[in-house]
């Protein structure tokens, strides 16, 4: 196995035997993608052991605790009719979540690569369009594009057009801002700690003893405010379009 740094991406490049399919490449991204969903996956199982009516553990009460959080989110936003929608919302939370605070293992997270927004976001436009067929039929769905007036279709499909790139590019441009604020932060730590110490013999000017503590202080705004914030708001715009959609 090959190990390629290219860019920002770390690739890995796995030989295959077969000759007309060549090697397979995977992104960082991908990567750690992979990973984020194994530790959704483990922790799912580990949750949902040993279920029990009476007498349940702490952790079928955890379990339970976030089932019942997010049968009330989609509910709350949503009304029952959308039941369907609560193990997709749900899994969309735990995967943005866990994808933002993996940095804190210092891991490049997934949501700092405009893709892996961009592909939620596809996703999500596909099921508001495809609620909005189903509430008014096709011939509703194109004669919305007319209204108030058909000189303004031209607005209404970039305005359509607009819902999966907003929501993609706001939730991608905060997390990698955080990124961004953090590596700077490291920087001008290191920076710092080298000026102030550098008296010190034997090189030990090079340490950059200000880089350890205060960066963990801001993390918990950067990684752990602002990721479960984004992973928050990113599902409230979800089940907020397509209960929109429904009502069109």
């Amino acid at each position: 196995m090959d190990f390629e740094v290219s860019g920002p991406k770390v690739f890995f490049t796995i030989p295959l035997d077969i000759p007309f399919l060549g090697d397979f490449e995977f992104s960082e991204t991908i990567l750690v993608s992979w990973i984020v969903m194994a530790v959704i996956t483990l922790l799912c199982i580990w949750l949902t052991r040993d279920l029990r009516v009476e007498n349940i553990s702490k952790r079928q009460a955890v379990a339970e605790m976030l089932v019942e959080t997010a049968t009330n989110f989609v509910r709350g936003n949503m009304g029952t009719k959308f039941d369907r929608m609560i193990p997709f919302v749900a899994a969309l939370f735990a995967t943005s979540l866990v994808s933002n605070l993996i940095s804190l293992l210092g891991l490049r997270s997934p949501t700092a690569d405009l893709s892996t927004e961009a592909a939620w976001a596809v996703v999500v436009f596909v099921m508001i369009t495809g609620q909005k067929i189903k509430s008014g039929g096709v011939g509703g769905y194109l004669k919305g594009f007319t209204t108030p007036i058909p000189i303004l279709t031209p607005f209404n499909i970039l305005s359509e057009l607009a819902t999966p790139i907003s929501m993609a590019c706001r939730h991608f441009g905060n997390i990698l801002s955080g990124v961004v604020i953090n590596g700077l932060i490291y920087a001008a730590l290191a920076v710092a700690s080298s000026a102030l110490f550098r008296f010190l013999p034997w090189g030990l000017e090079q340490i950059p003893f200000l880089s350890v503590g205060v960066p963990a202080i801001l993390s918990v705004y950067f990684d752990w405010f602002s990721g479960f914030m984004q992973a928050f708001i990113f599902c409230m715009l979800t089940t907020m379009y397509i209960a929109n959609a429904a009502e069109d």
